[in-house]
């Protein structure tokens, strides 16, 4: 898989937020990537970054109605990324975290 097919996008919530302070960020993957590719990604789409952990999250979509039609979203996969304490931050979530 390519890297970026791997990382979808950034999860931009309150609390997502609060997490960038302690070099933690929140991402969208792809669901059938593993920590190992998911950590290798993060440091081939932002240079200089160095991952220390990655924890994943599946998440089951919502059911959502439409008249008498029930239905569901999509599931997706979030990972929380570390970076260790000597490493540069990522400069797309700078400005987000004041």
């Amino acid at each position: 898989m390519n890297a970026h097919d791997i990382i979808i996008r950034p999860v931009l919530t309150e609390k997502s937020y609060e997490t960038i302070a302690n070099k933690t960020y929140v991402f969208v993957v792809a669901k059938k990537a593993g920590k190992t590719e998911i950590k290798q990604a993060i440091e081939e789409i932002f240079p200089g970054v160095k991952v220390d952990s990655v924890n994943t999250i599946n998440r089951l979509g919502k059911i959502r109605r439409q008249g008498r039609y029930e239905g569901r979203r999509a599931s997706t996969k979030k990972a929380y990324i570390t970076l260790t304490k000597d490493s540069k931050t990522i400069d797309a979530f700078d400005s987000l975290a004041q």
